[in-house]
């Protein structure tokens, strides 16, 4: 068996279904695929029963214990010899398998990952959502890619790992939130190679509405401070730039109450995501809708960022006390 595909849920069967029927098209077949189902309320099991006759599946319900032990739980339950992780709210084309098998056949290496598109089946809201996650104006140039401002850490929603490798570092953490880049730095710590692969891309729904999405952006902002008390090498000043863009934007709108000139640097970066998002989808309602898209994210994170800050770097709270709330509900 080569690839073994991972997909941990809680209480996505509608997603899964999509993910699952995407998969029954793939080039590549030499693969089998592995549900772990985290303590959902609204299983999956029935949904994973149409596909029996399709693809090799496999069906586990477990206790919930957060993402990264599901995956964990369904590492320890394979047979391929590389483990592809993919988050349930994807997508994956029909040469996605394909395109992981040619760069691997070019310059094999031990840890991989690919970025992530919008469906064409996309709402405007989730294509700008999508947008700010994976443009160079927001921390799209964060996140890694051809044009990037770090270097790329493979992350959970498109994540792949060789077996060896995955055991060798005793797979994911307990941690609930930011358990990837965790992973991937004990990846880059260990000396292993890790390179993306950008044909090997899918496509990513995330979160529906802003609301949704502001939660899950500044989660991720509360993880960075986590990740930076477990490996603290591991901050770097880009990571900063949206606490910085909290503050700044919050500096001009104070200031434009006297100086009205300032209000113009904001205006001018909601028009450079307005027409930049515009032309990437041939689409103005998109554009306008990405311009809140950018304002959510980058408020989420940086305030998530600045939040986990006061209470674990000034006030020296630890994970759980910190943010049980957020993570462990």
């Amino acid at each position: 068996m080569k690839y073994s595909i991972i997909i941990p849920v809680f209480n996505r069967p509608d997603e899964v279904d999509e993910l699952l029927q995407s998969l029954t098209h793939q080039q590549f077949k030499d693969f089998e695929v592995i549900v772990v189902e985290d303590g959902s309320l609204l299983k999956c099991d029935r949904v994973v029963e149409k596909y029996a006759s399709q693809l090799d599946i496999s069906y586990y319900l477990k206790e919930n214990s957060g993402p990264g032990r599901s995956r964990n739980y369904g590492a320890e339950r394979s047979r391929g010899d590389y483990l592809l992780i993919l988050d349930s709210d994807c997508i994956v084309p029909e040469h996605y398998l394909m395109a992981i098998e040619q760069e691997l056949q070019m310059q094999p290496c031990d840890a991989f990952g690919g970025p992530d598109r919008a469906h064409p089946s996309f709402t405007p809201v989730q294509r700008a959502i999508s947008y700010s996650m994976t443009s160079f104006f927001t921390t799209g140039g964060i996140r890694g890619g051809k044009r990037k401002l770090d270097k790329f850490y493979p992350r959970s929603f498109n994540m792949g790992v060789r077996r060896e490798v995955y055991e060798q570092l005793s797979g994911f953490s307990g941690m609930r939130f930011g358990e990837d880049i965790d992973f991937s730095i004990r990846i880059f710590k260990g000396g292993y190679a890790c390179r993306l692969f950008p044909d090997a891309w899918v496509y990513h729904k995330r979160r529906t509405d802003f609301r949704k999405f502001f939660k899950q952006v500044h989660n991720s902002g509360i993880a960075r401070i986590n990740l930076y008390k477990k490996h603290p090498e591991s901050l770097k000043l880009v990571h900063l730039l949206p606490a910085l863009f909290v503050v700044g934007v919050t500096s001009l709108l104070l200031a434009s109450v006297y100086f009205p000139i300032c209000a113009l640097l904001i205006l001018l970066y909601a028009l450079l995501v307005f027409v930049d998002a515009s032309v990437s989808f041939a689409d103005v309602r998109v554009g306008a809708l990405s311009v809140v898209a950018a304002f959510v994210q980058l408020f989420g994170y940086g305030t998530g960022f600045l939040r986990a800050w006061w209470h674990r770097c000034v006030r020296g709270n630890g994970e759980m006390e910190a943010f049980r709330k957020n993570f462990y509900q």
